[in-house]
């Protein structure tokens, strides 16, 4: 965003970049802890063309398309398709909390809706409705819904829908993405990793080649950076200010409700990216 809280194109390109630079093979736009809340859907879909533009075949574009309305999720769905997406993320309705048949059905209808793979986004604690390990079994003979991106908190639930079924798992829980990987995930879509893509590169690679030492190693240089971000406020307000602070962006804008973090949120980020030797040097 600019300072008066405007898409800043600019920005975008440079934080393109910057992913592109530091590990990631994938970025995903429209996501749900960011500002997809508040932008509209013309703004949500300019920026994923753009973000497609920019980083071509370098890396996949994800789509989020999530809504608590079906009719609006098919709606996002199929103008992420015609700009380009290569994946669609499709969090579970929140605030209406559909019963599990009544998610089914929607996830089964945003899923016809185009040929793309979908990404299915399980996180209760901001969409008050989990998907059941039952629902997640299901939902994965599904020939386009192909992975989860696990936010649940619940590493027995996770490893039953991992035994049952071929659904790709990534971490969305930056704290618990060694112990997914240690169980079976394959990648994270990380809120730290636009910080700290490297670090997280170079856990996986650890965790493929069976070298769990290294990957602990990592996992906990990590703890302090991961606090910072993730604690005090809001994972969307905190990573801005750190890229802020990597100088990728200039500005730290949010829109409301969300508001800039205070002096003591920013003294405790500066302290936690310093403990990350080269980090600032990025």
């Amino acid at each position: 965003m600019t300072a008066d809280g405007e898409v800043d194109p600019a920005a975008t390109d440079a934080l393109v970049e910057h992913l592109l630079a530091t590990g990631h093979d994938g970025i995903v736009v429209n996501g749900t802890t960011g500002e997809a809340s508040t932008l509209t859907d013309d703004e949500s879909i300019e920026t994923m063309a753009r973000v497609k533009a920019r980083a071509g075949d370098r890396a996949a574009m994800v789509a989020g398309v999530g809504s608590n309305d079906t009719r609006h999720a098919i709606h996002m769905a199929r103008r992420a398709a015609d700009v380009g997406a290569n994946a669609l993320l499709l969090v579970s309705p929140y605030y209406n909390k559909p019963t599990q048949p009544g998610l089914i059905a929607h996830c089964h209808a945003v899923a016809d809706a185009t040929d793309l793979p979908v990404v299915l986004y399980d996180i209760p604690g901001r969409t008050g409705i989990p998907f059941t390990t039952e629902t997640l079994v299901a939902l994965a003979d599904h020939p386009r819904i192909v992975a989860v991106k696990d936010a649940k908190g619940d590493l027995a639930a996770s490893t039953h829908v991992m035994a049952a079924t071929d659904l790709l798992w990534f971490s969305g829980e930056d704290a618990l993405t060694l112990p997914l990987l240690a169980i079976g995930a394959v990648g994270t879509v990380s809120v730290v990793g636009h910080v700290a893509g490297s670090e997280y590169a170079a856990m996986i690679a650890a965790v493929d080649r069976g070298d769990m030492v290294e990957a602990r190693r990592i996992h906990e240089a990590l703890v302090p950076i991961v606090d910072a971000i993730m604690t005090p406020s809001q994972g969307a307000i905190m990573a801005k200010a750190a890229l802020v602070e990597l100088g990728v962006i200039g500005s730290a804008a949010v829109r409301l409700p969300l508001v800039q973090s205070p002096v003591e949120h920013l003294e405790a980020l500066r302290a936690a990216l310093a403990t990350l030797p080269g980090i600032l040097d990025r």
